[in-house]
């Protein structure tokens, strides 16, 4: 693997660390593929549907063109033309193959859609999973916090941690630069 595997791999699994320590975001991540998914899957029927409409339409076209064809062919066999009957009737042939690839196209593309369809019932019963788990989880966060805020009231009196959150944390910035260089010592021996 080359350096930029390695980097890669390191942060994929940070990004999954960070998931995993913060479920809500990963809640938050799967919903957003899931409507990815959703878009997709109403993307896919609506184009089988307008695929279906058009063959529909194709296949009412080819059918006046048959009774057209049928109609000359019974015309050119009143008037003794045996020439021009069978010419008409070989065209008629020719449109009824065309008329019954017409319709088992139309019938792949109604096919297509029923499991579509199915597929946008399960994503969107997911989704309403995802949310119903997200609801769930802030629930428990709000809960944990107001025991943990409770437990812990005397602890934070005196101390201004607005001027933290508003100001880099120097220290902080100096564990991140060691964690990185070790990581990055650790890449370099086990190159994998």
């Amino acid at each position: 693997m080359s350096i930029f595997d390695d980097f890669s791999k390191f942060l994929e699994d940070r990004l999954d660390e960070f998931l995993r320590n913060n479920p809500h975001l990963e809640l938050q991540a799967l919903e957003e593929q899931l409507q990815e998914q959703e878009q997709d899957t109403l993307r896919l029927i609506a184009e089988a549907q307008i695929q279906e409409k058009r063959l529909q339409e194709e296949i009412l076209s080819v059918a006046q063109d048959i009774q057209t064809w049928h109609a000359r062919v019974s015309k050119a066999k009143a008037a003794g033309r045996l020439d021009l009957a069978n010419a008409a009737q070989e065209r008629e042939a020719a449109l009824l193959r065309k008329g019954n690839q017409l319709w088992g196209q139309m019938e792949g593309a109604k096919k297509r859609i029923i499991p579509a369809k199915e597929l946008l019932r399960q994503i969107q019963q997911r989704i309403k999973e995802v949310k119903a788990k997200a609801v769930e989880l802030k629930k428990n966060q709000e809960q944990t916090q107001a025991t943990s805020n409770w437990d812990t009231s005397g602890w934070n009196q005196g101390v201004n941690y607005r001027a933290y959150a508003n100001a880099v944390d120097p220290l902080e910035q100096q564990f991140e630069r060691l964690e990185v260089d070790e990581e990055l010592k650790q890449m370099k021996r086990n190159p994998t």
